[in-house]
């Protein structure tokens, strides 16, 4: 194996190391980050068998990190994947019926965006030493729900930091929001925007790129860096999970060690089923990775047409992790699927900005058969949520329903005769009482967030987790809103670069 360094996908800057590609977070020319090659383990899958979460994590992880010493790798690891989570799993497979979820929401934050962001401060802290940097590291991140919660939890206090989380104001889940705006710490700072998703992240990617922000902090010693999936550094620890959930089902005899499964994923920014796509390339044996959309159906539509097109209306969901229209990691699959031709991937992302759509070719979109697509509407979503429980008394959230939707028509379509699949089970359904037990019963519609997570506390007869049980009680901390063109101002106000204004 050669050498592994970090390549933009637009194809400009050249190759950096794996701690340098972490730092900077995304590249000079727009680009994300992408390794020269994706690794096979030197270990057979066999062999990964009875290792626990943080071993395999390690044999993943580390020809990913080929600049990392590994006790830095192991640091990393251990000081992630510790008490905070509250199943020493970390990731179990629990089985329902004739299907399997893995939940990923164990975690300080009851979502799977933890399994990263557990990890991504102990990665750049690292980083920062190795590169010898000494500026502060800036933090800036875009979220529909989950991965603000999980990054303030992750950098909270971290010394040489601040972490800066923008999100929909009005696009987030009571008890998300919650989470967020009780977030405490002094490096710490939360901004809602009156807008979307999309404009929020289209807001970060603008002010990442604005090169006179860029010399102001420089001479105040700051640097930007990102924790959304964008950053190369979030991306590959949710490989770990895939090969996790796999070898589960090996340990509980259900697959031989080599059996083909598939994963169903609810997909927003693609991110997390992009870690499944790595996965596969490094030789885990997935059929299809079936990419759940809720009524956003951006990917349902690419996977189907070869069209991305992102001019349509916004819609608001009872998943709305899920409510993206662009999604920022399909640029890395184009990358791959075109042969690594970065001209034609700038060209396309080009048209996205420009145009709002592209359409890949007929060649191109053949070789996406490593994928199906399938889209869940409100009223699917509700049904997933009330069937599972009705048939085996298990609450799943609403991000998980689309998938299990998604699932449900994927099966249908292929007659029952499809590899046994894992469902990527992506929040704690407490995250989501409200939209969950209106699913299960209408009547519960009179209660709030907070009465209804008692209410499935008692249903379930377990107990509410740490992450939100005290958070009513909680005092609101952060009460800045904005519009989505003052996004930079309140960057530079929270910089002390006021003065640039």
């Amino acid at each position: 194996m050669d050498k592994i360094l970090y390549k933009s996908t637009r194809g400009k800057g050249g190759l950096l190391t794996a701690s340098a590609a972490i730092l900077k977070g995304i590249a000079d020319d727009g680009g994300l980050f992408v390794p020269t090659e994706i690794p096979i383990p030197e270990i057979p899958l066999e062999n990964m068998i009875n290792m626990d979460y943080k071993s395999l994590a390690y044999h993943i992880l580390k020809d990913y990190l080929q600049d990392f010493e590994e006790a830095e790798i192991c640091e990393c690891i251990n000081n992630a994947y510790d008490e905070k989570f509250d199943n020493p799993e970390i990731a179990p497979v629990v089985k329902k019926s004739d299907v399997y979820f893995l939940e990923l929401f164990h975690g300080p934050t009851l979502a799977f965006k933890d399994m990263a962001l557990s990890i991504l401060p102990q990665f750049l802290k690292a980083a920062a030493k190795k590169q010898k940097l000494d500026s502060d590291i800036v933090i800036l991140t875009a979220t529909s729900g989950d991965t603000g919660k999980a990054a303030l939890e992750g950098f909270a206090g971290v010394s040489g930091t601040k972490i800066i989380v923008f999100f929909p104001e009005k696009g987030v889940s009571e008890i998300q929001k919650m989470q967020m705006v009780t977030q405490t710490g002094n490096n710490t700072y939360v901004i809602g925007i009156e807008g979307n998703f999309d404009d929020a992240q289209t807001g970060v990617k603008k002010i990442f790129s604005d090169k006179e922000l860029q010399k102001d902090m420089s001479a105040v010693n700051c640097m930007f860096s990102s924790a959304n999936s964008i950053n190369i550094g979030r991306l590959i620890p949710q490989i770990v999970y895939y090969f996790h959930g796999y070898l589960q089902l090996c340990r509980m005899g259900d697959i031989k060690v080599g059996e083909e499964i598939n994963f169903t994923v609810p997909t927003g920014n693609f991110g997390n089923i992009l870690a499944g796509y790595y996965a596969k390339k490094m030789g885990l044996p997935i059929r299809h990775l079936i990419c759940a959309s809720n009524e956003n159906k951006v990917l349902y539509d690419f996977f189907n047409t070869g069209v991305y097109d992102k001019k349509r209306s916004f819609i608001t969901t009872m998943s709305p992790s899920m409510d993206i229209l662009v999604s920022s990691n399909l640029e890395r699959l184009l990358f791959y699927l075109y042969d690594e031709d970065s001209s034609t991937v700038s060209e396309l992302m080009a048209q996205l900005a420009g145009k709002g759509a592209y359409t890949i070719n007929d060649f191109v979109k053949k070789k996406l058969v490593d994928f199906y697509g399938y889209y869940a509407s409100e009223e699917d979503t509700a049904e997933a949520i009330k069937k599972v429980y009705i048939n085996d008394r298990y609450i799943i959230d609403t991000h998980t329903a689309v998938a299990f939707s998604a699932y449900e028509k994927y099966r249908k379509q292929k007659c029952g005769k499809c590899a046994k699949t894992v469902i990527i089970s992506t929040a704690s359904p407490y995250k989501f009482a409200a939209d969950v037990m209106k699913s299960i019963d209408p009547g519960y519609s009179e209660l709030n967030s907070f009465q209804l997570i008692k209410e499935m506390s008692r249903l379930t007869n377990t107990e509410i987790p740490k992450g939100i049980k005290d958070l009513e009680g909680k005092p609101v901390i952060h009460n800045t809103v904005c519009s989505k063109d003052e996004m930079k101002k309140q960057v530079e106000k929270i910089l002390g670069l006021t003065r640039f204004q």
